[in-house]
């Protein structure tokens, strides 16, 4: 339902709210973001534009947001970020929430937090809230390791491959019941591979290497964008390989380079995965619940 927890909070799911990749708007598919629910606590990892209207979309509630996990620094996976506690301040969050990211996260806070001040005293007076900063706790990691944990979840984080953006992470939640692990943005990384070993769920980014001429047209810097999503991106075949070495039960595949391009089939983006992966693999959309 609208604006509340759903049923079954007592196990792990993960809802997929945006399965888009790149900054670019897209008609069919919003921007990354991905949400762990455990024990009734809300893990959300990524933030991009969108992000706060897919939670309620998927009927998660902000007081039941817990924590927030950003990958990296590119505007498709942060745009919102700052979005998600003022709009999630208008509807009913006031609790703390821890928030971990590469730097310049703590800085970003703060300017989100004085570009929005005018609103955000404007409220406090006229609607009796609570400040907003406080809510807000920014934690910037610069290196793989345990990063968070509770008595529902056990954070890790790797560093991934993401050239020219660093660092760059890939996060893995283990609760009782279930491990997921969300690769954020990256190229063919050992490290992903490493992280993911045996578990249950790896949502991983995809780039459907045929199509990529298409999407810059007669752009001046085509070549230098299709270099940048060659070497910072996992193509279908290589993202196989990955789930088949980590040993996953299921591969999620998500961020698809390109996400709006009708041409390419959902064979298409499982051809080059089931060359190298048997198991089970789920094409991502919008609002899927696994």
């Amino acid at each position: 339902m609208l604006g509340q927890t759903p049923p079954g909070a007592g196990q792990t799911r993960l809802v997929l709210l945006g399965t888009g990749g790149g900054p670019s708007p897209k008609s069919e598919r919003s921007a990354p973001a991905q949400a762990i629910i455990s024990g009734g606590a809300v893990y959300l990892v990524d933030c991009g534009n969108g992000t706060p209207r897919q939670y309620v979309r998927a009927g998660l509630s902000f007081p039941a947001l817990r924590g927030v996990f950003l990958t990296h620094q590119h505007s498709d996976h942060n745009a919102d970020f700052g979005n998600l506690f003022l709009l999630g301040w208008t509807t009913g969050l006031s609790q703390p929430v821890d928030c971990y990211g590469p730097p310049p996260l703590e800085h970003m806070t703060r300017l989100f937090l004085e570009m929005q001040s005018f609103d955000i005293g404007t409220r406090i007076q006229d609607e009796g809230r609570p400040p907003l900063a406080p809510l807000m706790r920014p934690h910037e990691i610069r290196a793989a390791g345990r990063v968070y944990q509770d008595e529902r979840v056990r954070v890790t984080a790797a560093l991934a491959r993401h050239p020219a953006v660093a660092p760059a992470f890939a996060y893995r939640f283990d609760a009782d019941d279930r491990s997921i692990v969300i690769s954020g943005d990256t190229s063919y990384s050992e490290n992903v591979i490493a992280l993911a070993k045996g578990a249950d769920v790896l949502v991983h980014e995809v780039l459907y290497a045929p199509a990529i001429e298409r999407l810059f047209g007669s752009d001046s810097n085509a070549r230098r964008l299709r270099e940048h999503l060659i070497a910072s991106h996992t193509t279908t075949e290589d993202v196989g390989r990955v789930a088949a070495a980590a040993g996953v039960r299921t591969l999620v595949l998500s961020h698809f380079v390109p996400g709006a391009d009708p041409q390419v089939t959902d064979a298409m983006w499982l051809e080059g995965v089931r060359r190298h992966f048997s198991g089970e693999v789920v094409l991502g959309r919008d609002l899927l619940e696994i």
